[in-house]
This record gives C-alpha cells, sequence and structure tokens, in this order.
C-alpha cells in the first residue's frame, strides 16, 4: 500500500453493523475489525464528508453523521443540548486550570446555585439524528461532563480538597445534586430505540494518581457511577466509562462493582493498550487505546502498523474496536486519523 492510499480520505462501501461494536462491547469477536472513537473534531467531520474542509450550512450533527458513516463506524456520539452544570468562567485554553470557574463555596452558594432539570433537555436530537442513520448504524448519547467533573468544576479542585475535610455533609449534597440529574439524563437517553448504548464520560484521575482517594470516591463518587450503569442496563444497553487518567487502584471497581461493560481513554504514559488489553481482556471491553500523542507525531506508516498489530493481537480474543486513546482533536494530523482507520477498514473492502 503506498503512502498516498494509505493517508487518502477513506471511501467506505460496507454497510455499518451495529452488532459488530456490541459484540465488543460484551466481549465478543466482531465479524470485522471494528472502530471506536468518542468524537472526532468538525474540520475532519467535513473533509470526510464532502472531501473538503468547507462546510455546508448544515447542522453540526448532520455533517457528522454523514463522516461517521462514511470513516466506517457502525454508530454516531450524540450529546443532547440543554442540560449542563454551569460554573464560572475559565481561561479558554487547550488545558485549564481544575480551580478556576468555582461557583459553590458553602452551604448558601449551594442552595443559591441554580440547578438545571435534565427533563428540559432537548431529548428530540435523538429523534432528528436517528432519522438521517444510515441503516445499521445506532446512536451512543454522552453526558454532559460527569459527576465528579461537574463536582470539579462548580467548586474547585483545591476547594473540594478542603471542603472534603471541613464539610463533608456538604460535599455529599453537592455529589448528591449532581449524581441525581445525570442518572435522570440516561433515563431518558438510555430508553430511545435508536439508542445502541451509552457512554459515561468523567475523567477521574491525573498520570500517577487518581484526583481523589480510593476511599473518597468509594463514598462520593461510585454509587452515583453505579446507579448510572443501572440506570443503562435497566433499559438493555451496554455502559462505556469514558474516563481519563490513572486507573490501576480502581479497575477491578470499575469491572467487578461498578459493572461497566467498556472502558475508553488510554495513553502510553499511564500504561500502553497492547498492555492494557492483556490484562483486560475477558473481563471489560477495551476501545481505541491508540497513545494521542502518538498519532500526532508518529509517521502514517507507523500508526498504521501499530494499529494493524493492535487489531491482530484482539483477533482471536475479541473485546476490542480500535481507534485514538481519548478523541480526535483538532491537531491531529489528517492523514495520521486516516492512516489509523484504514487499518480496520481495508480489510472490510478486501
Amino acid at each position: 500500500m503506498t503512502v498516498s492510499s494509505l493517508t487518502a480520505i477513506p471511501d467506505v462501501h460496507a454497510a455499518p453493523n451495529f452488532d459488530n461494536l456490541l459484540k465488543v462491547l460484551r466481549g465478543e469477536r466482531p465479524s470485522r475489525p471494528t472502530l471506536f472513537e468518542f468524537f472526532l473534531n468538525i474540520e475532519l467531520e467535513t473533509k470526510i464528508a464532502f472531501g473538503h474542509a468547507d462546510p455546508p450550512d448544515w447542522p453540526a450533527h448532520l455533517i457528522r453523521a454523514a463522516a461517521f458513516r462514511k470513516a466506517g463506524y457502525d454508530y454516531l456520539t450524540v450529546l443532547p443540548p440543554g442540560f449542563a452544570f454551569p460554573a464560572g468562567a475559565r481561561h479558554q485554553e487547550k488545558s485549564i486550570s481544575l480551580n478556576e470557574g468555582g461557583v459553590i463555596s458553602d452551604w448558601d452558594s449551594f442552595h443559591a446555585y441554580p440547578w438545571q432539570d435534565p427533563d428540559d433537555a432537548d431529548y428530540a436530537v435523538l429523534d432528528e439524528v436517528g432519522n438521517e442513520l444510515a441503516d445499521g448504524m445506532m446512536i451512543i448519547p454522552w453526558g454532559p461532563g460527569g459527576v465528579e467533573e461537574n463536582v470539579i468544576s462548580l467548586v474547585g479542585y483545591e476547594n473540594l480538597c478542603f471542603l472534603l475535610a471541613d464539610e463533608p455533609e456538604l460535599v455529599t449534597a453537592i455529589f448528591e445534586a449532581v449524581g441525581s440529574r445525570l442518572v435522570r439524563f440516561y433515563e431518558h437517553v438510555a430508553a430511545h430505540p435508536r439508542v445502541g448504548a451509552c457512554i459515561s464520560n468523567d475523567d477521574w484521575g491525573f498520570k500517577t494518581q487518581t484526583l481523589l482517594s480510593v476511599a473518597q470516591m468509594r463514598e462520593y463518587l461510585f454509587p452515583w457511577h453505579q446507579r448510572i450503569v443501572e440506570t443503562i442496563h435497566a433499559a438493555g444497553k451496554p455502559a462505556i466509562l469514558h474516563s481519563c487518567g490513572y486507573y490501576g487502584e480502581i479497575i477491578d471497581t470499575v469491572i467487578d462493582e461498578l459493572r461497566y461493560d467498556a472502558r475508553h481513554s488510554y495513553e502510553d504514559g499511564i500504561q500502553p493498550v497492547e498492555a492494557a488489553y492483556d490484562e483486560l481482556k475477558g473481563r471489560i471491553a477495551v476501545l481505541g487505546g491508540l497513545d494521542l500523542d502518538f498519532v500526532c507525531r508518529a509517521a502514517p506508516e507507523e500508526v498504521y502498523a501499530r494499529a494493524k498489530a493492535m487489531l491482530r493481537r484482539a483477533e482471536t480474543d475479541g473485546g476490542y474496536a480500535l481507534g485514538t486513546g481519548n478523541s480526535v482533536p483538532e491537531y491531529v494530523p489528517h492523514e495520521n486519523y486516516f492512516a489509523m482507520i484504514r487499518a480496520a477498514t481495508d480489510e472490510r473492502e478486501g
């Protein structure tokens, strides 16, 4: 295969079939290599859908649906608008301070906060997207941040650490206010007939440790994730955990107690996906995992080779779908992204 063909915009003719991703989420072998990505970016989506980066006057979710179909995904990720946990202003940079933007510091500010009602979200977008999806594709909704992410956003990370020591009852109330609303959100989205699975997205760690102690996570955080998973499972759908950061001390809890079906977000600086897959296969599905820094810096041939080797690694035992370790932001070279997915899609066409 030439470099030019390796890095070209794909043209996947094989029909989408969400059953392949369902097999992955059940820890089984899909009938052909299967892709998974949390989200792409509008420039890349437009280029995939139309062959150029000049978007037409379409709603963003329709451009995304066309791009996911053409790139070879069996689903489309969607965030229904109209429900969130607004916090204060932060610097608009690629990385942000976990201490900026806090709006809750005591009981008075907790009661004064304008909590939004998840019943008011625009779930009609699931109908609109569902009507536009190709046959065989399903929707995978994701949430407006996760339980811990939103608590930290509302309080500030350092302030949360102080409150854990000084006002544990207030911390409990904040986690309950956030967690209960997210449970209700997933009740809505998981019940939709075109939804095939749900992503529960909540970053929990730095590179070498979790943001909160394991004991604190057990007390304040995990009960809400258990309820989120139970809610998704009650609708007959798999639950995918997207969580960045170190997870070594909590992975058994994620699998055996919270009962997530799949985990997403891996980076070489914590544990390369190859090693993670060898440890986790048969217990929880592994999604994506090609380190984002690697995908950005490596040559397309190197990206393709690693992606192909990862598919070969999982060929016998299953429970794996190919993708990046996190997502595809706008700074990822398009040719490297195309080289990665071609490792899966070229086998479908052959």
